[in-house]
């Protein structure tokens, strides 16, 4: 691998792929289609950038953040992977947006769970795919 393949990898999981969320019991899509990016793009690194800052910002006096503060900047920094989406509430599209995703983030530990595994997975990114 040459250093200009590493750039484009990286270039290519900014752009982001789309992956359609499936029900965690049957595993049969539900037709929610998100656009995520892979963990080796830019916009990853800016997000874990953020973390860090919203987690510094949050420390109390002792330098001490509450659970439930890692958890608020945990799921933003997960929505902050989603770059689009295709998804429907009593049959009209939600207008994609940071509060919206975070909206379907907080909806459901399965949705978050499989959107932290695509988020990382490089292979799901590779391309073709």
């Amino acid at each position: 691998m040459q250093l200009n393949e590493i750039v484009a990898w990286s270039e290519d999981q900014d752009r982001g792929r789309w992956f359609e969320l499936v029900d965690p019991v049957t595993g049969k899509p539900v037709g929610i289609r998100l656009k995520i990016v892979g963990p080796d793009s830019q916009t990853q690194r800016r997000a874990t950038l953020k973390l860090a800052d919203e987690l510094a910002d949050m420390a109390d006096g002792d330098g001490m953040v509450s659970g439930e503060a890692r958890e608020t900047c945990r799921l933003k920094n997960l929505a902050r992977c989603v770059t689009d989406w295709e998804i429907l509430e009593d049959s009209s599209p939600v207008p994609f947006g940071f509060a919206n995703v975070l909206r379907l983030l907080k909806a459901a530990q399965w949705v978050q769970v499989q959107v932290d595994a695509l988020a990382s997975d490089r292979a799901a990114h590779r391309v073709g795919s």
